[in-house]
């Protein structure tokens, strides 16, 4: 096998194994409905309801699979989708569903 598919497989692999985890879609969903444009972890850790260690592991994992972003603001992590690679990657129905979500905030429900 070609070393270039051989890194494409893994690199699938990786991103797969991330997604296969009910945690780390619960967090998606979370990252997907929120109003703002990207979330503390301790907002996150709150909605879990899970220790902040546990959810960093989740969130590596998810930030490793590229399925994330990650910004530093003082000494919190905030933490977004990573849309262009979720759409690369999952079917076009989850994905609109994601980014539905997104757009929906409580100002614009009803429009």
């Amino acid at each position: 096998m070609d070393l270039v598919k051989s890194d494409l497989l893994k690199e699938y692999e990786q991103i797969f194994k991330a997604l296969a985890d009910e945690k780390r879609l619960k967090i998606l969903h979370l990252l997907a409905d929120s109003p703002l444009e990207s979330n503390c972890v301790c907002d996150l850790t709150e909605a879990m309801d899970m220790a902040q260690s546990k959810l960093s592991y989740h969130l590596k994992i998810l930030l490793s699979a590229g399925l994330i972003n990650q910004t530093k603001k003082g000494t919190w992590h905030y933490y977004a989708l990573n849309e262009e690679n979720i759409s690369a990657v999952l079917s076009d129905d989850i994905f609109q569903n994601l980014r539905i979500k997104r757009m929906i905030t409580p100002e614009n429900e009803g429009e």
